[in-house]
């Protein structure tokens, strides 16, 4: 086959990919769920950060940062560009995913060209790849499932093809190669940590191999990971402590709570492998293992020429290397999800198409007189068959969700309209059709100001529903995903006469949904403006003052959403500092406002001028510290620790500040004594958080 031809099929195959994907989208109403509506959230706000989505506008590079906490920014970037010009709605966004696999697609066949020779024979193996990769079930799940695992199996596949391409000993070491690998494993990070899990051990693999070949290789692999921590370094300087707030909780405490397998279990190990046949169909996974197994024998019959030689062993070696060491490492990860090992689906599709190619050889060679069509004629039908599975599990998914209740609530509270005041929808039930996620999504289209929060999740809730919230949703009948708490909730807000009823709205599979505003005589207590300067000012207390202001803050950014505190505070404390330069309450106010808007730099300035004015007191120094330490600058961090430890003695908080800070500043001989002076701050803090420790009641 030319080049001509089978780029043009290669661009068929994804043309038809993607008409499939419209066809679903379109009998689909979109409506999305959980994980789906936060990621189209994510879009929204970042083409909004970029200007390019109503509500929105440039407001510099920390601001763009901001909106990342968690998760790598790139896919939302990318996402958020194209809800740019695709619309706003659900099924519209979604054309990104058509972008994605596009990626996936002609990434799985410039890897395929890598296996085979020759020429020609390579591409019709490609053809044959792509196509697997394009019916896969799991993957086909995935384009059209608005979530991260199509662009990460995207820029993952794009990475470990170009990584092989680089790492192989005939045909690589040149520098685009290593640089365009680089790029490739930059570009994966920046769309989700998980993308480790598969590059990691590629990335070993390829830089030992680097380090044994020597030459312009070592400079090319360092420059590679120079390139990768340039681009990975702001979102990571920024987000770093939240990333890691983020993982623990979406990997290790999701799986103790979803009671996933152990990791060295049996079960654990066992977990992905029986997903496989449902992830690939049951007729690609077996026809492709016997092929292989075929192959196998003729390698050891030592008929090499029916057997194709499989002469690009280099290549095959990456390939299987680099499946079973992702393989190996995915499994490490504690949160166990069918969807987790999308990124490694590409190179098995690759390894099995090869089986199924060796059937094609096989036919040729068993009726040679009809191999111009047979093989070809053979492959189509297996193809047919093993597009039931997909088309089943698809078929499935294929149930209209109605967006009438979730529209209509929004519309009513306000949402989607670019000229209504900001507003925050208290969402108590929590279901696949309506939650707080979706409520943003659906209140901030076309530059909407309403945002949904959840509430319930404690009787502590109540009090501050009933006294701060103006909009709330409740249910009646199933509530979905909600604590026993919640109903607690939903009782006082109906029986409080703080809140009256506006509207009822039917939903189509039984029960309703019912919102609820402030009444306009009802009084609210003193506001979190008014009460905010006295909590920052008991961070003066130390550790003792830490629980008040963030479970107020907690809940406040519940309330309001929009944290529309954060701006009338900072004009007023502004305001106060020109009036009287030595006001220690609006310097604690613009403190914490720095804190809780993730500006070390600023936060630092302000607990340095506290420092000067209150000499006698360790905290304004200890919070410097943790302050520098969390905008990465560990060696400000430890000097301004070992100064107030000279200053005030040795507080074990200030003492395991300066050893810790020095230890991530390079000071690793200083590790022992970092490790026995972090539980002593920890107990510290503990006993200053226990009421009877502090002498109350």
């Amino acid at each position: 086959m030319g080049a001509g031809p089978f780029r043009l099929c290669l661009i068929l195959i994804w043309v038809v990919s993607t008409a499939a994907d419209r066809l679903w989208w379109g009998l689909h109403a979109g409506l999305p769920s959980w994980d789906q509506a936060d990621y189209l959230n994510s879009a929204l706000d970042h083409g909004r950060a970029l200007g390019l989505l109503a509500g929105g506008g440039w407001q510099g590079w920390n601001a763009l940062l901001d909106l990342s906490p968690k998760i790598p920014p790139l896919a939302s970037l990318v996402n958020g560009t194209v809800m740019a010009v695709a619309g706003d709605a659900p099924s519209q966004a979604a054309w990104t995913l058509s972008l994605w696999n596009a990626l996936l697609l002609f990434s799985s066949a410039g890897w395929a060209l890598q296996l085979l020779r020759p020429r020609g024979s390579a591409r019709g193996f490609a053809l044959l790849a792509v196509s697997s990769v394009a019916l896969a079930p799991m993957l086909l799940e995935l384009r059209t499932d608005y979530v991260l695992e199509l662009p990460l199996t995207a820029l993952v596949t794009l990475a470990l093809w170009r990584l092989g391409a680089w790492w192989r000993p005939r045909g690589g070491g040149h520098w685009w190669q290593a640089l365009l690998a680089a790029f490739a494993v930059a570009l994966s990070l920046l769309v989700k940590q998980s993308a480790l899990l598969v590059l990691l051990p590629a990335l070993g693999w390829s830089l030992v191999a680097a380090q044994r070949i020597g030459g312009g290789r070592r400079l090319q692999a360092l420059a590679g990971l120079i390139l990768v921590l340039v681009s990975v370094f702001p979102w990571l300087r920024h987000n770093w402590i939240t990333t890691l707030g983020g993982t623990n909780r979406a990997v290790i405490e999701s799986a103790a709570i979803e009671g996933d397998p152990g990791v060295f279990s049996m079960e654990g190990w066992l977990w992905y492998l029986r997903h496989l046949p449902e992830q690939i169909g049951l007729v690609m996974l077996c026809i492709g293992i016997a092929g292989l197994l075929l192959l196998l024998m003729l390698f050891r019959s030592g008929n090499t020429a029916s057997s194709n030689a499989l002469d690009c062993k280099a290549a095959w070696r990456w390939l299987i290397g680099t499946l079973l060491l992702g393989w190996v490492f995915t499994n490490f990860s504690p949160n166990k999800d069918s969807r987790y090992i999308a990124p490694l689906l590409p190179p098995l599709l690759l390894l099995l198409s090869r089986g199924w190619w060796q059937w094609g050889l096989w036919i040729r060679q068993r009726w040679p007189s009809r191999s111009a069509w047979l093989p070809g004629l053979a492959l189509t039908a297996g193809a047919l068959v093993a597009v039931a599975p997909a088309w089943t599990a698809q078929s499935a998914r294929l149930r209209p969700r109605n967006r009438f209740p979730l529209q209509a609530i929004v519309e009513r509270a306000g949402g989607a309209d670019p000229v209504a005041d900001p507003t925050t929808l208290i969402v108590v039930p929590s279901t696949p059709d309506l939650n707080q996620h979706n409520v943003s999504f659906y209140g901030r289209r076309n530059g909407g100001r309403l945002v949904g929060r959840q509430l319930g999740g404690s009787t502590d809730h109540i009090r501050p529903v009933l006294d701060h919230a103006n909009w709330v949703l409740l249910a009646e009948g199933d509530q979905g995903s909600v604590r026993r708490s919640a109903s607690s909730v939903d009782q006082a807000v109906r029986e409080s006469g703080v809140f009256k009823e506006v509207e009822v709205f039917p939903r189509p599979e039984g029960g309703s949904y019912s919102l609820w505003r402030r009444r306009i005589d009802s009084e609210s207590p003193v506001g979190f403006e008014q009460r905010f300067p006295q909590l920052a000012a008991g961070l003066a207390k130390g550790p003792a003052g830490l629980d008040p202001v963030f479970s107020s803050v907690a809940i406040e950014h519940m309330i309001d959403g929009h944290f529309s505190y954060r701006a009338p505070l900072r004009r007023e404390a502004l305001e106060r500092l020109k009036q009287d330069s030595s006001d220690d309450s609006a310097r604690w106010t613009l403190a914490l406002l720095a804190v809780l808007s993730n500006r070390p730099a600023e936060a630092s300035h302000h607990f340095e001028l506290l420092e000067q004015s209150h000499p006698e007191s360790p905290w304004p120094s200890a919070y410097r510290s943790v302050v520098l330490l969390a905008g990465w600058n560990p060696w400000s961090a430890a000097s301004v620790a070992s100064v107030a430890v000279g200053r005030h003695g040795r507080n074990p908080i200030l003492v395991s500040l300066e050893s810790l800070s020095a230890v991530l500043g390079g000071a690793i001989w200083r590790l022992p004594e970092a490790v026995q002076s972090v539980p002593s701050a920890v107990t510290t803090v503990e006993e200053s958080l226990n009421p009877q420790a502090n002498g109350s009641s």
